[in-house]
C-alpha cells in the first residue's frame, strides 16, 4: 500500500478531525453552560420560595430539555444536517410515542401532579396500595419512603389517575385505638382514666379534643374507642404510646383488662 501523503492526511484531518474536535469542544462548553444555568435557576427558585416538589420537577425537566438541545447542536457541528435529522425524529416520533405510551402517561401524570398538587415532598400519603412519605417527585415517577424505611417508586400516571389519601394535608390526623375492659368496670371511671392518659400526653392535640367513648359491648369486654388527634409526624409515637400508657393507667386504677383465665378443676 502506498503511504498516505501529507496532503491526504491533512485533508482527512480537515474533513473529519476538525468537526470532531469542534463537536467535543461544543459538548464540553455546552455541558458547563447547562450546569451553570441549572444552578442559577435553582437559586432563583429557592429565593422565590417555590414549592420544593415543583423545584425538583422543573429542574429535571429543564435539564433534560437543555441536554437534548445540546446533543442536536453537537450533531450539527459534526456536519450532519439537523433539519433532516429533525424530520427523521418527527417521523419516528409516532412509533416511539406508541411504544412509550406508559412513559408519556407518566410524564403527563407528573405535570398534573405539579398543577393540582395533591401532595408534596414530606407528605405522608397512601396510594396504589402503598403508604409512605413523599421523598421526591420526578418527571415519570414519585418516590416514597415506607414506615419500615423501604423506597417505593410509583409511576406518576398511576398516582395522578388513582385515589390518593394525604394524611399530612390537613396538618392533623386522628389515631384510632380500641381498649377493652372487664364488664365489672365502672364506665365513667374508665372513661376518666383513659381521657387523662390522652390529655397528659404532650404529643396529643387539644384541638380537636381527644375523645373516649363506648364503642362495643363485646363477648367478654366493654370496648372503648380511644381517639386522640396529633400531627402526622407523631402518629406512631401517639399510637403505641396510647396503648402502653392506657395499660399502665388502668392497672393503677384497678380496672381489669379481660384475658383468658385457666379454669381450676377440683378433684
Amino acid at each position: 500500500m502506498e503511504n498516505l501523503s501529507m496532503e491526504s492526511i491533512m485533508g482527512y484531518v480537515e474533513t473529519y478531525g476538525v468537526p470532531v474536535l469542534k463537536a467535543i469542544l461544543v459538548y464540553i462548553i455546552g455541558s458547563f453552560i447547562i450546569k451553570k444555568l441549572v444552578g442559577i435557576l435553582r437559586k432563583v427558585m429557592a429565593k422565590g420560595s417555590y414549592d420544593e416538589s415543583l423545584q425538583k420537577f422543573l429542574m429535571n425537566l429543564v435539564s433534560w430539555a437543555l441536554k437534548i438541545f445540546l446533543i442536536i447542536t453537537v450533531i450539527g457541528t459534526l456536519g450532519i444536517e439537523t433539519t433532516s435529522l429533525a424530520a427523521v425524529i418527527a417521523a419516528a416520533g409516532l412509533a416511539v410515542g406508541l411504544a412509550l405510551q406508559g412513559s408519556l402517561s407518566n410524564f403527563a401524570g407528573g405535570v398534573l401532579i405539579m398543577i393540582f398538587k395533591p401532595y408534596k415532598i414530606g407528605d405522608l400519603v397512601e396510594a396504589q396500595g402503598v403508604l409512605g412519605v413523599v421523598k421526591e417527585i420526578e418527571i415519570f415517577t414519585t418516590k416514597l419512603v415506607s414506615p419500615d424505611n423501604k423506597l417505593l417508586i410509583v409511576p406518576n400516571g398511576a398516582m395522578a389517575n388513582g385515589n390518593i389519601v394525604n394524611y399530612t394535608a390537613e396538618g392533623k390526623i386522628r389515631v384510632d385505638t380500641v381498649i377493652g375492659v372487664d364488664y365489672a368496670s365502672d364506665i365513667k371511671q374508665t372513661k376518666d382514666v383513659l381521657l387523662e392518659v390522652l390529655t397528659s400526653n404532650p404529643l396529643v392535640l387539644q384541638d380537636p379534643a381527644p375523645s373516649v367513648n363506648v364503642m362495643e359491648l363485646a363477648d367478654s369486654s366493654v370496648n372503648f374507642a380511644v381517639r386522640p388527634f396529633c400531627k402526622p409526624e407523631h402518629y406512631w409515637d401517639v399510637y403505641f404510646g396510647t396503648y402502653e400508657n392506657c395499660k399502665i393507667a388502668l392497672d393503677k386504677a384497678g380496672i381489669e383488662i379481660p384475658y383468658p383465665h385457666e379454669v381450676q378443676i377440683n378433684k
